[in-house]
């Protein structure tokens, strides 16, 4: 009777392989084609005609869409911010200290992640149009406040989860050992505590950074008409027709995150070699 493979073995058999093949091109065949025909030489995107540059060079040109880009830009580096910061600040709380109604904290922290993001923009358009009636240009600055407090609402939940997970794994000895040699509570924090957090930290900043680059359904109820960000550009775009020019803004959108996801790994990675 022949040995049968471990368990580990099993992807260097051809059906695990095909079924692995089958995945990726579920997963990715779709956003190859959306960037393939992002160089395509025809007005038509089902149409190959040749490749060509000019829909990027049209972008690039396009004022309305680069503002868009660049409030996006905008509204996702300052919501990475506050949501690690109170991200983090909130892991520690939990992971830290007991006290009255803290599951009900915990349950409360994790509605933004369950909660459909269509009753999240319902949620904030009555609050800033009820609540917060004024005109969002006297308290909100350049437009964008009301875009981040939604995003920061629905982000840092995120980046306390992960960095929660990561703080499981600590040993709580390490700390008081460094109050024993004399550190403060801050250099504690600062010198062990921190440096074990810090890859969370990075992961919890890349997925809010990419949530809130990418989002469209909370931003298109908190944004108003002066404010427009590139998800919803690029909506407007499509919503006449689906254009290679659409497909160059897509694919931008694409590269950017894949290149925050590889700085992200990369970064990871040093941090471990020099462990």
């Amino acid at each position: 009777m022949a040995d049968r493979p471990a368990p580990l073995e099993y992807n260097r058999t051809w059906p695990m392989r095909l079924w692995l093949g089958g995945v990726f091109f579920f997963l990715y065949a779709p956003l190859i084609a959306l960037m393939a025909f992002s160089f395509n030489d025809s007005k038509r995107t089902i149409v190959w005609r040749g490749f060509t540059f000019d829909h990027y060079k049209k972008l690039f040109n396009n004022n309305e869409l680069m503002l868009a880009f660049a409030n996006s830009l905008t509204i996702a580096f300052i919501t990475t911010l506050i949501s690690v910061v109170l991200g983090a600040l909130a892991a520690v709380m939990l992971w830290r200290f007991r006290f009255r109604f803290k599951g009900a904290i915990e349950g409360a922290l994790a509605l933004p992640i369950v909660v459909p993001e269509i009753c999240m923009g319902v949620a904030m358009l009555v609050f800033f149009a009820r609540v917060m009636p004024w005109p969002n240009d006297l308290i909100w600055p350049f437009s964008l406040g009301a875009i981040i407090i939604a995003h920061v609402s629905f982000c840092f939940p995120f980046v306390t989860m992960v960095v929660r997970a990561r703080l499981a794994s600590f040993n709580k000895e390490q700390e008081e050992a460094a109050r024993d040699l004399g550190a403060s509570d801050w250099e504690a924090f600062r010198d062990v505590l921190l440096p074990h957090m810090k890859p969370a930290l990075i992961a919890g900043a890349l997925l809010s950074f990419t949530l809130s680059l990418d989002d469209f359904v909370i931003t298109f109820f908190t944004s108003g008409p002066n404010t427009v960000t590139f998800p919803v550009k690029v909506y407007s775009m499509v919503r006449f027709s689906v254009t290679p020019e659409v497909n160059a803004a897509s694919t931008m959108l694409i590269v950017l995150t894949v290149v925050l996801m590889a700085l992200m790994m990369l970064g990871q990675r040093k941090s471990t070699t020099a462990k």
